[in-house]
């Protein structure tokens, strides 16, 4: 699934089949890649082609943009797992593009286009490279009351993307067509069959399987315009900034705000997949490797600006799959990253998928959003749930959500407060924040 949100915990403490340094065969290696992609793939691509859709890109410019994301995925992967001096944990952690931007480049899209969205992901990317070196602080002042509320935010936020591409789309003539329903809904129900009723990669792949069936059944309906597929080209080069730069001090809180949460998220991500990998996470060199990992993420979403594509974060999901399989080595960590970059490199994969129906992503995305908002709930529910925590999360939600309903409450404020605070996301983690400073903790029962 998405960009890394949920925090793993509680693995089965066994020693992988291939540990961290261990080299598979070739043949084996090639293919745990190859699942390690799969389960990441619609995590890579929904965030593009929600914001493609935001920015008005055409089929075309959506392609290369999609494209983009996933060689960008390739190099920053690479990056992490290979450890390319201070940079990187040199643990088999996948990175792809995270979901906690979309609001933010959303509001960005919508404003000032992709050199805003862009632009934004570049200047603020240092604020991850700064907090790479503050491990241990960084967890005590953003504890999971804090970082799991935003999360909440987010995913709540959400929902009204997911359920207008349900609908057909924004601006579609047809909008709320039953065919859109009836569309969206079978690709949710797959998703719902292969994640509860699969095993292994089927329920690690639900969301990429509802998508490919939801596909299929569109191109007899239709519903799917195969003349930019045929139009697409073979290679594509990488071309940096081709969409051009632009900055606006009213977009700066909010994602400040989204790289320290994927700061705090990737933290978790990292220590479970040490873990799983059989690593001892109690260690120096383990504090050295999320060190070097939130520098690889700050890094690689800087590389992601430059290049045309969203801020890259570290991928929970893959991590089901190193449990699956039993293997930890970083050079299966290599063959992903390898083969995500060839897949940038053909327009036509990306073609593919800018011209999926709006209905098919809907019907994935409002479970992928739902999800987000859920493992947020998690976060907050970590160690117990007391009254502080809840009344920090009731406050904190009502006003976020509240703003993010109602962004014109606080339009006849003074022009800078207004630009930060209409952002619900900024305005619930401001509450968060001040609330768990200010509210004393104390021995409190623990509710559930």
């Amino acid at each position: 699934m998405q960009n890394s949100i949920e925090k793993q915990e509680n693995y089965v403490e066994e020693e992988p089949f291939y540990g961290l340094d261990d080299n598979p065969p070739l043949v084996e290696t090639l293919l745990l890649g190859l699942q390690h992609m799969l389960a990441m793939f619609v995590g890579i691509i929904t965030p593009p082609l929600i914001i493609a859709g935001v920015a008005g890109l055409n089929a075309a410019e959506t392609g290369f943009f999609v494209s983009m994301a996933l060689m960008v995925s390739g190099v920053t992967t690479y990056i992490q797992v290979t450890k390319v001096g201070p940079v990187g944990s040199g643990l088999l952690a996948v990175h792809g593009t995270s979901f906690t931007f979309v609001p933010m480049a959303i509001a960005a899209a919508s404003e000032g286009g992709l050199p805003l969205v862009l632009g934004m992901g570049l200047i603020t990317a240092p604020v991850e490279m700064i907090l790479s070196r503050f491990i241990r602080q960084t967890r005590k002042i953003f504890p999971p009351v804090v970082t799991g509320t935003v999360v909440m935010l987010i995913g709540l936020g959400l929902m009204e993307v997911g359920i207008t591409d349900f609908g057909g789309g924004a601006g579609a003539e047809n909008f709320g067509a039953p065919q859109n329903l009836i569309l969206g809904l079978f690709v949710l129900t797959i998703i719902i069959i292969a994640n509860r009723f699969g095993k292994g990669l089927i329920k690690v792949g639900a969301v990429a399987i509802g998508l490919i069936i939801g596909y299929i059944v569109s191109i007899p309906l239709g519903l799917v315009d195969m003349a930019e597929v045929a139009n697409a080209g073979w290679f594509t080069i990488p071309r940096p900034f081709k969409y051009g730069l632009s900055f606006q001090w009213s977009h700066l809180l909010p994602w400040v705000m989204a790289y320290i949460i994927t700061t705090v998220e990737s933290i978790g991500d990292l220590t479970a997949v040490a873990e799983v990998s059989g690593e001892d996470v109690a260690s120096e060199e383990h504090i050295e490797r999320l060190s070097g990992g939130i520098m690889a993420d700050g890094v690689g979403s800087a590389i992601a600006a430059v290049f045309n594509s969203l801020p890259n974060s570290t991928f929970s999901q893959n991590i089901g799959v190193i449990q699956i399989t039993k293997v930890g080595s970083k050079v299966v960590g290599i063959a992903v990253a390898g083969i995500l970059f060839l897949l940038g490199l053909v327009p036509k994969i990306g073609a593919l998928v800018s011209v999926m129906p709006n209905p098919v992503l809907g019907g994935a995305t409002i479970a992928l959003f739902g999800m987000v908002a859920t493992s947020g709930m998690k976060i907050v529910t970590k160690g117990g749930l007391t009254d502080r925590k809840i009344f920090i999360l009731s406050i904190a939600l009502s006003f976020g959500l509240g703003v993010t309903f109602r962004p014109d409450v606080v339009a006849q404020l003074p022009a800078v407060i207004s630009t930060v605070l209409s952002s619900g996301i900024t305005v619930g983690a401001i509450l968060a924040i001040a609330l768990n400073l200010l509210l004393p903790e104390k021995d409190e029962k623990k509710i559930c």
